[in-house]
């Protein structure tokens, strides 16, 4: 589904240049639940906006189903991430004004789709995410574990063909870090969507069907994780 060519990634810190991603090849299969691991500036939250079509790589080409994505003018990438990517965040990004069902169905709101159609599938999303009891609560109500995963519910909702989670249990404790990986283990092991979470847990990625792992910018080893295939 996923393949990166050669991709390069570089950005200025003051005088210095700083490469964030460099020659870096990478296929990933569809459905496929993929950790990417490393320390901090090794390069994962840039590859995630790579595929997220919110930044841009200097060299190199990335294919999605064939399509390249480095070729895509900005309707085009607004189309894609509407359409066919979900983004989870590590700081949640709900909307403080509305109730946990209303930042859910939101999405396809705004796509203008059938009302009664979106309710029954933000229901469905939020009872698989354990929140059916939340539905009318507002966000400041929620526990961190609960908004971010509203925010999974809310990823899902347009039934993306890429998912992608940026550090999703980092401001988590391990209570609401373990309910929000099993939320997201679900996922993988249901098939629903590609999944790709960069993280610094150990426990995530021995979830996941296959671990990446960044070191400088660049992949030096890819192996399989303990999740179910």
């Amino acid at each position: 589904m996923i393949e990166l060519r050669r991709i390069t990634r570089r950005y200025r810190q003051g005088e210095s240049p700083v490469v964030a991603l460099s020659n870096v090849d990478l296929q990933i299969q569809d459905k496929e639940f993929v950790a990417v691991v490393g320390e901090s500036g090794s390069g994962k939250s840039t590859l995630l906006h790579l595929l997220g079509g919110l930044d841009k790589p200097d060299d190199g080409e990335i294919l999605i189903d064939g399509w390249s994505l480095t070729s895509a003018n900005e309707r085009e990438l607004t189309q894609y991430r509407r359409t066919r990517l979900g983004f989870v965040f590590q700081f949640f990004n709900l909307l403080p004004t509305l109730n946990v069902l209303e930042n859910v169905c939101l999405p396809l709101q705004l796509q203008g789709r059938n009302e009664k159609e979106i309710r029954q599938r933000a229901l469905e999303l939020l009872e698989m995410v354990g929140l059916q009891h939340r539905v009318r609560h507002l966000v400041h109500q929620l526990s961190g574990g609960e908004m971010q995963r509203a925010a999974i519910a809310r990823a899902l909702i347009h039934r993306p063909s890429l998912l992608l989670a940026d550090e999703p249990t980092g401001n988590l404790d391990t209570e609401n870090a373990n309910r929000v990986m099993e939320a997201f283990q679900w996922i993988g092991e249901q098939g629903l969507t590609t999944l790709l979470i960069a993280t610094h847990s150990s426990a995530i990625a021995a979830r996941a069907h296959r671990v990446i792992r960044l070191a400088n910018g660049a992949v030096v080893s890819g192996v399989r994780g303990g999740a179910r295939s």
